[in-house]
């Protein structure tokens, strides 16, 4: 398999944050683990070079052989996500999983000389964006219910179009997932796993911090309930809390796609966007693409350009 020049460098270039010394020593199997899948799996490859490492260290402090064959195996993969549990969210456990069971099966259509197989599943159905006039009715009507309400609708409006979130990760944020790494700086979400850091939109950060420092280490959302979630958790409470009559139902999923969608009209890299967003890569923002307007021809001009040399 031939690899493009940009995938070739970031497998060569990969080493892990806090690499131990062994690294150096098994950096070669996962980088030949990842060459080999990348092109069959629907992953970006610092997705599949993050996990096929995790996974390679992990086996090597348990005393599992070091052979990708025997990472690979279904017990393997099983008890090395089972070890991240507790430390990364139960959908990263979860995903990991699927992603590790997949690189598996590409190495072995690729060792006996097949194609991956195609994939077949329904189309997703992309989530509208709110337009900016009815993001700001949501916003404004939030403000003005009373008590309990208001702070739910807030954080639910900026966990959704601050951070884009799904409605899983909105509902397990807690006030103390929320930080600025210094006095003044932005707004992380360090509760969620993502390839690059979580920053909340400069239009949701002040409202954010406030509902942040308020929650503590309780949920924002709904704080009183006793269960991380439910599947009705969110739902119920939007069919319970409706707007008037001319904004639309507070929905998690159209927040999310309305965050993706500012960050393509803002001409934010894709694949920045995409780890952002915890997708599998860049391809999968096609779906809203027709909803970022075209660069005017001075626009157009000036960023081909580039900047004055010094």
């Amino acid at each position: 398999m031939v690899l493009d020049p940009d995938t070739s460098a970031k497998i060569t270039r990969y080493r892990p944050r806090d690499a131990p010394p062994v690294w150096d020593e098994v950096a070669p199997l996962v980088r030949s683990v990842v060459a080999a899948a990348v092109s069959a799996v629907p992953y970006d490859v610092e997705r599949l070079l993050h996990v096929t490492a995790a996974l390679a260290l992990w086996a090597e402090t348990t005393g599992v052989e070091r052979d990708p064959d025997a990472w690979l195996r279904n017990e393997v993969i099983d008890a090395f996500v089972l070890s991240r549990a507790g430390v990364i969210e139960a959908s990263s456990v979860r995903t990991y999983r699927t992603w590790l069971l997949r690189v598996r099966d590409a190495l072995a259509w690729s060792e006996r000389g097949e194609t991956a197989p195609a994939r077949l599943h329904a189309t997703a159905q992309s989530h509208q964006p709110y337009t900016s006039a009815e993001l700001a009715g949501l916003r404004h009507w939030a403000t003005h219910l009373p008590r309990q309400q208001h702070t739910d609708a807030l954080a639910l409006l900026g966990l959704g179009a601050g951070y884009g979130l799904t409605p899983k990760e909105v509902a397990a944020s807690r006030g103390r997932d929320l930080r600025r790494p210094r006095s003044g700086g932005p707004l992380l979400h360090t509760g969620v796993d993502r390839l690059v850091p979580l920053v909340a939109r400069a239009s949701w950060d002040t409202v954010l911090g406030e509902l942040a420092d308020r929650a503590g280490g309780g949920y924002l959302f709904r704080p009183r309930r006793t269960t991380e979630y439910a599947k009705n958790l969110i739902s119920s409470w939007s069919l319970t809390h409706r707007p008037p009559d001319k904004l639309p139902p507070l929905s998690v999923g159209r927040l999310r796609a309305t965050w993706i969608v500012d960050l393509m009209r803002a001409h934010i890299d894709h694949h920045l966007i995409a780890q952002a967003a915890g997708l599998a890569s860049a391809a999968s923002l096609a779906r809203w693409q027709h909803l970022v307007p075209p660069l005017d021809a001075t626009t157009a001009a000036r960023l081909l350009r580039g900047p004055e040399q010094a």
